[in-house]
């Protein structure tokens, strides 16, 4: 019989893209999510509000899944940074975790972010490992930090239950809010208008929703602990990814770098060290930049 998984979050950024990957190694796939889920044969939806705990015990007791991938989480552009729904996600989650250690879960694969970590001065162009210190300067930042930290403790209370915990660097995609870098980009220089940014100095660590989702499915079904970094390992400026996306538009003189003031106290240098994704949890695909940015050119 085959191990069944559930996937939070799965009409999310990232979560949509993960349902699939699963079935496709031969899990039996179970879903949520509040709105309407899309038709995927073989995937069974459930319509849950995990915030409500009454609905999250009973999703859980009812499926009992071996393996949860938990990307449910409030992400509204602009305001997931500092908003107060942070602390109910973490109490929801934390529920949620503690009642799947009690119906016999024995994998929880959590999603975190790069911007737990610190951000320290003079460490310019080295990767950040996992060992990396933890000092979140956001309210979401928090939450995630305090989640794993919670989530670990409970592994190590628990003899049958395990937890890994998947931290992203920077996503572009499907269904990204048009108002972030990487769509805002493409959607100016199609319509004939100036790309207005920063002066794009930082250097970051992109990775697409289908590549990140295809690491998280390989980090499910591994028998990885603790925190990955979710990331390519490449580090490419700013202005060099606004200066790509230009080029494949075909409209470079379009692109206006400077033309917006940086951010203060943007931190120069955010570039995950993959190696734990790569030699232990097994996941290298190396993918062509150029070649997803086309693809999503093609879907916006």
């Amino acid at each position: 019989m085959a191990e069944r998984v559930l996937v939070t979050g799965a009409t999310g950024f990232i979560g949509q893209h993960i349902p699939p990957l699963l079935q496709a190694r031969g899990l039996e796939v179970h879903a949520t999510a509040r709105s309407a889920l899309p038709e995927h044969q073989g995937i069974i939806a459930h319509g849950v509000d995990l915030l409500r705990e009454d609905e999250a015990q009973r999703l859980v007791k009812d499926i009992r899944p071996a393996i949860i991938i938990h990307s449910a989480w409030y992400v509204a552009h602009g305001r997931f940074w500092t908003a107060p729904e942070n602390t109910d996600w973490l109490e929801a989650s934390t529920a949620l975790a503690a009642y799947a250690a009690e119906a016999g879960t024995r994998r929880f694969v959590g999603l975190g972010t790069c911007a737990e970590y610190a951000t320290e001065a003079g460490d310019d162009a080295l990767p950040w490992p996992e060992t990396r210190r933890i000092a979140p300067a956001t309210p979401y930042g928090e939450a995630k930090a305090a989640l794993a930290q919670r989530l670990a403790e409970m592994a190590a209370a628990r003899a049958r239950f395990g937890f890994a915990w998947a931290r992203l660097f920077h996503l572009f995609g499907p269904g990204e809010n048009p108002a972030r870098l990487v769509p805002s980009i493409m959607i100016a220089l199609r319509e004939g208008r100036e790309a207005r940014c920063a002066s794009g100095r930082p250097v970051r660590d992109f990775i697409s929703t289908q590549r990140c989702a295809a690491a998280l499915a390989a980090l499910a079904t591994s028998n990885v602990e603790g925190p990955v970094n979710i990331a390519s390992g490449a580090p490419i400026s700013i202005a060099a990814m606004a200066r790509l996306i230009a080029e494949i538009a075909g409209r470079p003189y379009l692109l206006r770098l400077g033309a917006l003031a940086d951010r203060p106290n943007e931190p120069a240098y955010m570039v995950a060290h993959t190696g734990r994704l790569r030699r232990e949890v097994g996941f290298s695909a190396p993918v062509s930049l150029a070649a997803e940015l086309r693809g999503l050119q093609l879907r916006l």
